[in-house]
C-alpha cells in the first residue's frame, strides 16, 4: 500500500500575514496543521471552481491578489 506522502507534491507559498495568522489559528482550534488547513481549503476551492466537466470556470474579480491583471 502506497503511503499517502507518496502522492503529494510539495509546494512553497506565501501568505499576506494577516491571512497566515488566520490559518495558524483555524489549525490550532481543530487542532490540525497549518498545512492540513490549507490543503482542505484548496480542494474546496478547486471543486468550486471546476465545473462537472472538469473545466475551470471563468470568474471576474475574484480573490485578494495584488498582481496586476493584463488589460487587452
Amino acid at each position: 500500500m502506497k503511503s499517502q506522502s507518496a502522492s503529494l507534491v510539495r509546494a512553497s507559498i506565501s501568505f499576506p500575514q494577516e491571512i497566515y495568522q488566520s490559518l495558524e489559528r483555524l489549525a490550532k482550534q481543530k487542532k490540525v496543521s497549518l498545512a492540513w488547513v490549507v490543503r482542505e481549503a484548496s480542494e474546496r476551492y478547486v471543486a468550486e471552481e471546476t465545473a462537472e466537466g472538469g473545466e475551470v470556470r471563468k470568474k471576474e474579480g475574484r480573490g485578494t491578489a495584488k498582481t496586476p491583471r493584463r488589460t487587452p
